[in-house]
Order: C-alpha cells, then sequence, then structure tokens
C-alpha cells in the first residue's frame, strides 16, 4: 500500500452522527500520525416529495412538501495498515453509509 491515499466518503441524513464518526476518523489518524485532509464537506442533497393532503381527490389541490436531507463529508488518509484498521473498527451507526476508496498519489 506504500504510495497510496484512502479516500473515505460519508454520508447520512444526520449530520450530527455524521459530524461524531469524522471526529473519531480523524483523532485516529492523529494519534497514528499519518497525513491526512478531511472532514470536507459536500453540498446536502435535498431530497423533495410533495403528497397531496386530500386522500380522496375532492376540494382544493393542496400538497405537503416532505423533505430529507443527505448531508455527505470526505476524508483522505494516508493509507497505512495500521491506521486503516483502528479506523474500520469505528462503530458506524445504520444510517451512515461509509464508501473507502483506495487511489494512487
Amino acid at each position: 500500500m506504500a504510495g497510496q491515499k484512502a479516500r473515505i466518503k460519508l454520508a447520512s441524513p444526520d449530520y450530527k452522527v455524521l459530524d461524531d464518526v469524522t471526529a473519531k476518523m480523524l483523532e485516529i489518524a492523529d494519534r497514528t500520525g499519518v497525513k491526512h485532509s478531511g472532514r470536507i464537506a459536500l453540498p446536502t442533497k435535498k431530497l423533495l416529495i410533495p403528497t397531496r393532503k386530500s386522500p380522496a381527490g375532492g376540494g382544493t389541490e393542496t400538497y405537503e412538501k416532505w423533505q430529507m436531507r443527505i448531508h455527505k463529508r470526505i476524508i483522505d488518509v494516508e493509507a497505512d495498515e495500521r491506521t486503516l484498521r483502528m479506523i474500520m473498527r469505528v462503530e458506524i451507526p445504520e444510517n451512515v453509509k461509509i464508501e473507502i476508496e483506495f487511489k494512487e498519489k
């Protein structure tokens, strides 16, 4: 893994949980002394679903708009085997999606 970096992509509808997980990962990177750049916030994706209020269809057309926001973060870490093992042991909640990708420097 010499000369590689790991790009960790995280996504979740809850930004507080997402920031907690990224903070734990950055703390591990600091403790092990590897180079990292991180907690880069990507644009928030907004999913909008307009739903008609009236179930029958009579009356005026009124709509409710439901919205779900998906927050994303990126962390780049030098691909050190010991560090990546420790990062993979971080407890990740169910609603957080994680993706690890290796790239050449």
